[in-house]
């Protein structure tokens, strides 16, 4: 018996070795390994020339590791780099930011989150023709609309100003909320909703108290989302958000593009890495959510 087992597990045993070290799966393995590679290089190199003094960088050694911790570009980055003709560092694009994120990604998540739910369960007359308009909008390119949106903002008072930025990530990211929460929304079942309307339950209360605490997959993709397109925005920052209100990416355009003397790669590569670190630690972060949170938003059957 033991021996008829060990005979039968043999070749089982051996057949799983070879498909572990098969060819296939070890060119995989180097094809995944090098675009590992190829995609953090960049990363590595600004990292390691933000550590490194200008004396080193001098010497010509791009992928050196720095000779001794060196954070005196990360404090002029961040406190005391010129951006134009203020020396005042990234510090005050980023709260600008902020300022900007915040109320845009919560707008535009709850309004596309209802228009999602009004199209899915309570469809009016011309809810396919509305649908089909707001998914118009998300495809015609921003500069397309640059000019018009300057005109309508300076008419009511909201051009340069941080309420008018707001407005212009708020309406152009409610077409893919609007999408994504559609398609969410579309994968529940009907009879719960009904089941909420037999119960009483109104337009407000079953989104408030039902299909809201229900959302949370994607309400993380739409967040995720928001605020890292929102964060990354230069364009929409530059034109509509003022002199006052300029966001990190306008501040570091202008770190960068301003040079007295000698171009301070170091600070420059600091003030990169500080601008885009909030994107991607809620990308490290939340990596995992966001494909699930995709994964239940796809429309099945």
């Amino acid at each position: 018996m033991n021996a008829t087992a060990t005979t039968l597990a043999t070749p089982a045993a051996a057949a799983r070795k070879r498909r572990h070290y098969s060819p296939v799966r070890l060119g995989t393995y180097a094809f995944l390994l090098s675009a590992a590679i190829f995609f953090l290089m960049p990363l590595y190199v600004m990292l390691i020339t933000s550590f490194k003094s200008m004396d080193e960088i001098r010497l010509g050694h791009l992928f050196g590791l720095p000779g001794s911790l060196n954070l005196d570009a990360w404090r002029i980055a961040w406190s005391s780099a010129c951006t134009g003709l203020a020396c005042e560092g990234i510090q005050g694009g980023f709260w600008n930011s902020i300022k900007i994120v915040l109320p845009s990604t919560v707008l535009s998540i709850f309004l596309g989150a209802l228009n999602g739910y009004a199209l899915s369960f309570w469809r009016a007359r011309g809810a396919n023709l509305l649908f089909g308009v707001l998914m118009l909008g998300a495809f015609i390119p921003v500069q397309v609309m640059m000019f018009p949106l300057v005109r309508v903002l300076a008419s009511v008072g909201l051009f340069s100003s941080l309420p008018g930025i707001v407005l212009i990530h708020t309406m152009f990211g409610m077409p893919v909320m609007t999408l994504l929460f559609r398609n969410y929304y579309a994968s529940i079942p009907l009879e719960l909703f009904k089941a909420a309307r037999i119960d009483g339950g109104g337009f407000w209360r079953i989104f408030l108290q039902l299909m809201l605490p229900m959302s949370t997959p994607m309400l993380i993709v739409a967040v995720i989302m928001q605020v890292t397109g929102i964060w990354n925005d230069y364009i929409l920052g530059l034109v509509f958000a003022g002199r006052d209100n300029l966001p990190m990416t306008v501040q570091l355009n202008n770190i960068i593009n301003t040079t007295t003397g000698e171009r301070l790669y170091n600070v420059n590569m600091a003030a990169t890495i500080l601008t885009s670190l909030v994107p991607l630690s809620i990308y490290l972060v939340s990596g995992r959510w966001f494909v699930r949170g995709i994964a239940a938003g796809a429309v099945k059957g």
